[in-house]
This record gives structure tokens, C-alpha cells and sequence, in this order.
């Protein structure tokens, strides 16, 4: 047990400088697809009565009929920004 320690004390210190590059901003950003409410920019509406960072949800079927759930989050700004995209499918398995 005591040699397991030291290995494992090594282990989690030359993982942690490779996983400290990692992060979700490092991610790509989700770009809006057909029947996204973003799709064509920004809507013409602003979300004036909505607070800084409520979420805004949008469910449609894409072109192959799959159902898509979409969460946006709502900036300083008033635009949305697309955070999310889930696809499901209509019958679960």
C-alpha cells in the first residue's frame, strides 16, 4: 500500500500541467444549423424583460427528422448565445 502512494502522487503530478490546458472555452462554438433560433443571426426581438443569463430553450426536428433541443444563454447584450445541442430520439431504445 505504501508503494502505491508515491506512484500515484506521481501520476496525478505529471497529469495535472497536461489537464490544466484543458477547458470548455478551449471547445469550438456551436454553430447555429436550420430551425436554431440563431440561424440567419441574431432574432429581430430583444429579450428585454428576460434576466442576464436566464436560459432560452428551443426544441425542433432538423432536415433528417431528428428531434433537437438547443439551449441558449442570454448575454449583456440581449443576443443569445447558443450553448447546447442535444439530439434524441423520438423513441427511446
Amino acid at each position: 500500500m505504501k508503494a502505491l502512494v508515491p506512484a500515484l502522487l506521481a501520476t496525478t503530478l505529471l497529469a495535472a500541467p497536461l489537464l490544466a490546458g484543458c477547458s470548455a472555452a478551449d471547445a469550438p462554438a456551436l454553430e447555429p444549423i436550420p430551425g436554431s433560433i440563431t440561424y440567419g443571426g441574431q432574432p429581430r426581438t430583444k429579450l428585454t424583460k428576460s434576466p442576464i443569463g436566464s436560459a432560452v430553450y428551443n426544441d425542433f426536428y432538423n432536415q433528417w427528422g431528428q428531434h433537437v433541443y438547443e439551449t441558449y444563454i442570454l448575454q449583456p447584450d440581449r443576443s443569445l448565445k447558443l450553448v447546447r445541442r442535444q439530439i434524441v430520439p423520438d423513441f427511446p431504445q
